[in-house]
């Protein structure tokens, strides 16, 4: 239980600051923070709850980072389940607490893109299904290969977070204006359920994408480079 309570608080986390600088502070009148400044949320986000909760559950806070661990013999088959759910709960709790505190603007009129993702026209620079595919699993892929050899036994102790963390806002730099960055299906399902309409039709590309990306990391790792 404590396990899935870490994962729910740090999916928690990542999704409400994360998505919330998106929301909220991304194109603020003046002060605006920019796709840079998401990106370093983003990556904020997962760097400090993995020195916080890293700990008890081994800071996922994604359901491809989970898969991807067990693909390369890192995390058991029997806590697959229980950790995508947690993620997922806590994924959509933090959206809908966003949506909470976005609709009472003085001046709300809909939600907009709410930071889902998407392709088409749904993505930021209008970048079509199988660019936004691409991206998504080769992004994702890296992600989980720099987690596997952070995490690696003989890696230097207490940077993985920090790899991590800026990996994560390297991945937002590049992939924001095509997908507006998944990497996440937690995160993209909790932003497509308050979204809504093509955003909900289109999340099987952000669960797809980023899951074949984790299996071939996994895999990857396992056979190259975990007897290294």
């Amino acid at each position: 239980m404590k396990k899935l309570l870490a994962e729910f608080f740090g999916t928690f986390w990542l999704v409400f600051g994360g998505c919330g600088s998106a929301v909220f502070a991304a194109a603020f009148p003046e002060l605006g923070i920019g796709f840079t400044g998401v990106a370093l949320a983003f990556g904020l986000t997962v760097l400090t709850m993995a020195y916080a909760v890293g700990h008890v559950s081994g800071a996922h806070f994604n359901p491809a980072v989970s898969i991807g661990l067990w693909t390369g013999g890192k995390f058991p088959a029997k806590e697959l389940l229980g950790y995508i759910l947690a993620q997922v709960i806590g994924a959509v709790a933090a959206a809908g607490l966003l949506f909470m505190i976005l609709t009472g603007k003085s001046d709300f009129v809909d939600i907009g893109s709410f930071a889902a993702n998407g392709y088409g026209e749904l993505s930021p620079g209008g970048y079509d299904m199988m660019s936004v595919l691409i991206t998504e699993f080769v992004l994702t892929m890296f992600f989980l290969l720099i987690i596997l050899g952070s995490t690696y036994p003989k890696a230097p102790k207490g940077f993985a977070g920090i790899a991590i963390g800026l990996a994560l806002t390297l991945i937002h730099l590049i992939s924001i204006p095509i997908s507006n960055t998944s990497v996440n299906p937690a995160r993209s399902t909790s932003q497509a359920i308050f979204a809504g309409g093509e955003f909900t039709a289109q999340l099987w590309l952000f669960w797809l994408a980023p899951i074949a990306g984790a299996l071939v990391a996994g895999f990857i790792h396992k056979t190259l480079f975990s007897k290294a």
